[in-house]
């Protein structure tokens, strides 16, 4: 089973990436579970999106603890709450902020695979708003093959496109592609 926990502060879309990314899944056959666990329930308040993902039926009802994977969209939640925190040591981390992977090993004292991205910029230039999620999405695809980024697209487009509209669709699945193609890793 993988698991999975995007954290980031609310408004910033960790609960609708964490279910896009089950849901993507899903498509491929797998199965899955995602949820959101909140604090105090206003934008900008920390919170966490678990998705479990895996070849037969998730039988775990409760917050993912031991994650194998963790996605940060907010650079500042890198001091106000311990993202390592039961991450594996062989674990995947994947972080919004302009420090290079390298900084974020160090300056988090961890051991494992570490990606970062600015995606704050990319969904100011591909969608025209500050919602780092998409990118942090495409990346997490990079950082570990868990579905195709061709399967995402058509998720997103299915979800959205009634919703928002063609145009913020397509900006929104640019803002994944450029995730996907601008992350680095250490």
């Amino acid at each position: 089973m993988i698991e999975l926990t995007i954290i980031g502060r609310g408004g910033q879309g960790a609960k609708t990436a964490a279910q896009l990314l089950a849901e993507a899944a899903m498509e491929t056959g797998k199965y899955v579970q995602s949820f959101p666990e909140y604090g105090p329930e206003r934008a900008g308040a920390p919170v966490k999106a678990f998705t479990r993902i895996d070849d037969s039926l998730v039988r775990v009802h409760c917050a993912v603890n031991n994650p194998d994977i963790v996605g940060v969209t907010d650079p500042t939640l890198l001091k106000a709450v311990n993202v390592t925190e039961g991450l594996k040591q062989s674990g995947i981390l994947v972080v919004n902020t302009e420090d290079s992977p390298e900084a974020i090993k160090k300056k988090l004292n961890f051991n494992g695979k570490v990606f970062t991205l600015d995606a704050t910029r990319i969904s100011i230039d591909t969608v025209g708003k500050n919602l780092p999620n998409m990118p942090i999405l495409g990346a997490i695809l990079k950082a570990t093959d868990i579905v195709p980024l061709d399967i995402l697209r058509e998720m997103v487009r299915h979800k959205f496109e009634k919703k928002i509209g063609k145009d913020l669709t397509d900006k929104n699945i640019l803002a994944i592609e450029e995730g996907h193609k601008e992350v680095k890793n250490a």
